[in-house]
């Protein structure tokens, strides 16, 4: 059975004792702390690498590696990073939405941001149309409405004096429910309602409907999975119609 020389350690080679280096016993190497002080520059992002070239272990005959610390970003309670962009969320009430509104917002800094909106101006929902594939027809999407303020979001990395843009996200609260006098106090300042006069006659031909509240984006993935199954089995059925049709020719 074969093992490693007891002197030379399998290295082929011995150092006289009276040739050792005192410090290192003659193991070539030696322990030591050292410091590194990472400087963790503005606007460096999520996942990057500071490397501290050939700073790792050394050790005889070998070639000595990096030191790489990668940076990992800790959540904020109340924004939201992505890239150079700062995002925040904010809550309004259907007085807000409607009347307007100024709030303050302490930024990451400290600095102390007032947010408002112009005399006239109105919070609301904007509508976007999302196409969805698989031989669906396109459909309308209401989203809440951001505002973007430049040079609010986080410092561009190696570009210290540029910004990125702070959006943030409104969110209107509306009420459950209004009071019949709510209902026409509202009816008498806003703009009048775009109904359509029926007969009574009329309205005897038409058919009732119930309203349900529906989660769209749910309903849209729903959807999407229920063309994507019935499309996999439609292909199924043609490549296995096709295999029949080509045995009964034999």
């Amino acid at each position: 059975m074969q093992h490693p020389c007891n002197d030379c350690k399998g290295t082929g080679e011995t150092i006289n004792d009276k040739d050792r280096c005192p410090q290192c016993k003659g193991e070539k190497v030696v322990q030591e702390k050292k410091v590194l002080e990472v400087n963790v520059e503005k606007g460096m992002q999520n996942g990057q690498k500071i490397t501290f070239p050939g700073e790792a272990d050394e050790a005889p005959d070998t070639v000595t590696g990096d030191i790489v610390f990668v940076l990992q970003q800790k959540d904020h309670p109340k924004f939201k990073r992505k890239g150079d962009d700062l995002f925040v969320e904010h809550t309004l009430t259907l007085t807000e939405a409607l009347c307007g509104f100024h709030f303050i917002l302490t930024h990451l800094d400290g600095r102390q941001l007032l947010i408002k909106t112009h005399p006239g101006e109105v919070v609301k929902p904007v509508v976007l149309m999302a196409i969805i594939r698989l031989q669906m027809n396109p459909v309308h999407v209401f989203v809440d409405q951001f505002k973007a303020i430049n040079d609010e979001g986080m410092p561009m990395y190696q570009r210290p004096f540029m910004r990125g843009k702070l959006y943030i996200h409104f969110t209107v609260d509306f009420p459950d429910s209004l009071a019949p006098e709510q209902c026409k106090a509202l009816e008498a300042v806003l703009p009048p309602r775009t109904s359509v006069q029926l007969t009574d006659m009329e309205l005897d031909e038409c058919e009732e409907t119930t309203l349900y509240d529906v989660n769209i984006e749910e309903e849209m993935r729903r959807k999407q999975a229920q063309a994507a199954q019935e499309a996999y089995e439609e292909d199924d059925d043609m490549h296995g119609g096709a295999q029949r049709v080509q045995c009964a020719q034999q």
